[in-house]
């Protein structure tokens, strides 16, 4: 296996700090693979072969209940490490994770781990960040679903992706990756018509801007104040 460039981590949250020649014995087992839009990198109960680094792109993350609802649980961003079952004791992927545009990542196999983790005892302390963010934010979203009204989860949905991959520009948030009102209502446990009127009661009152697969916040001090059940007079 041909070693790849340090160069394709520049600039990485995750190898901020080491020396050049970590870096390389870090992608020394690493291949990188390309994932077009709509390809899913792993699917939900697939053997947990590799882990992955998403170097550019956008994933949608996945999982099916028992009862065969499909529900949205995250999106992973540039930077982000996913696909970790391994640091889990997990044999299977939990979930599915798609490319909703095209994707670069890179992949190691997950038997390297172990190997790994002993070498750069940084690489597991970054996996245990990743699993507690991703754990936290699952419990924020268990006691929105079952405390708040489905017009705050809404804008708890679309604040914490704004949060997590949304770009600033002067006038509010773009949401940077393909996002459709389907989506939400998987992330908010409520139906497409219910998203759907809330939105364009939000694109009315000049909170958000809407389009075909595309969000953009015009107001997120408002929007907060909604999520949190605050008046906003």
């Amino acid at each position: 296996m041909t070693s790849l460039d340090k160069s394709v981590l520049a600039g990485m949250p995750l190898v901020a700090g080491w020396p050049d020649h970590d870096v390389e014995a870090l992608l020394k087992q690493a291949r990188a693979k390309h994932f077009p839009k709509g390809t899913a990198v792993f699917e939900q109960g697939g053997e947990a072969t590799s882990f992955f680094l998403l170097l550019n792109g956008h994933l949608q993350v996945t999982k099916v209940t028992p009862a065969g609802q499909q529900v949205v649980v995250r999106y992973v961003s540039r930077g982000e490490l996913f696909g970790i079952a391994v640091q889990m004791g997990r044999a299977a992927y939990p979930a599915t994770a798609t490319a909703i545009v095209d994707c670069l990542a890179l992949t190691w196999p997950s038997a390297a781990w172990p190997e790994l983790v002993a070498r750069f005892p940084s690489l597991a302390s970054s996996a245990l960040q990743t699993v507690g963010s991703r754990l936290s934010d699952a419990h924020a979203r268990v006691v929105e679903m079952s405390t708040e009204q489905v017009e705050r989860r809404v804008a708890h949905a679309l604040l914490r992706i704004a949060n997590q991959s949304g770009r600033k520009v002067r006038d509010g948030i773009e949401i940077t990756f393909p996002i459709t009102r389907q989506d939400i209502a998987e992330m908010t446990g409520t139906t497409l018509f219910t998203v759907s009127r809330i939105l364009s009661q939000w694109e009315g009152d000049g909170l958000i801007d809407g389009g075909r697969q595309k969000i953009f916040i015009k107001a997120p001090h408002r929007l907060f104040v909604l999520a949190e059940g605050k008046s906003q007079n």
